[in-house]
């Protein structure tokens, strides 16, 4: 049962312009709950300014730099995942050690969610306000770069949240709803800290038995 989900392919057969496309559908459904809160907050902002006569900025400009950095996330992603089937095309041992490696996975994103750099990402992301008074800048040109920036640091907060979709099955819709709720704790919830310090023993401990049973893996979810 360890090479099911080579098996099926990272890519999940699909060509890139169908990969991205699913991508960047996932990444909207799984990321509005905790990007609404910034994307109104600017729109508010706007509109009141529109309201007062002076220039404004549509929101969808702020919106369209966010989602380009998902998209380019999902370009590499989707490198990567080619670069991996063929590498286990090329090496039997990468076919076998397939559910191993998916225990890294998850015992990486565990480790990674005590790094100060999700921290202060996830800080960014849980300031709307903050973000707004600090990062303003005028024009289309300005909406497009914070769009940019507030994507980074949403980036930074949860790519690993992402990668770990893969060995547990990129169309794994129990994975996905476990990790959206995870990331709504994580920016919305008041005891997001704590959150994320579950997830990490969770994702960890998790990562750690499927190391030592590889088996567990493909029915884990």
């Amino acid at each position: 049962m360890e090479d099911d989900g080579m098996n099926m392919g990272l890519t999940m057969g699909m060509e890139a312009p169908l990969f991205l496309a699913t991508w960047v559908v996932m990444m909207v459904a799984m990321m509005f709950p905790t990007a609404a809160p910034m994307v109104l907050l600017f729109n508010r902002v706007h509109s009141q300014r529109r309201e007062r006569g002076r220039a404004f900025v549509p929101t969808w400009v702020f919106v369209a730099g966010y989602l380009v950095v998902w998209s380019a996330f999902g370009v590499v992603a989707y490198a990567g995942a080619l670069l991996g089937e063929e590498a286990a095309g090329r090496w039997m041992w990468l076919m076998d050690n397939a559910a191993r490696l998916g225990g890294a996975v998850l015992i990486a994103a565990g480790l990674y969610q005590l790094s100060p750099l999700k921290d202060m990402c996830l800080t960014k992301c849980r300031m709307p306000l903050t973000f707004i008074m600090t990062s303003w800048r005028e024009g289309y040109g300005g909406a497009l770069r914070m769009g940019l920036e507030h994507g980074k640091y949403c980036l930074g907060c949860c790519w690993l949240l992402f990668v770990i979709l893969f060995p547990l099955g990129i169309m794994n819709v129990a994975a996905m709803a476990l990790v959206t709720v995870l990331i709504f704790m994580e920016k919305a919830w008041r005891f997001g800290t704590q959150a994320r310090f579950a997830a990490s023993a969770v994702l960890i401990g998790l990562g750690a038995l499927v190391l030592a049973n590889p088996d567990l893996l493909p029915t884990v979810l």
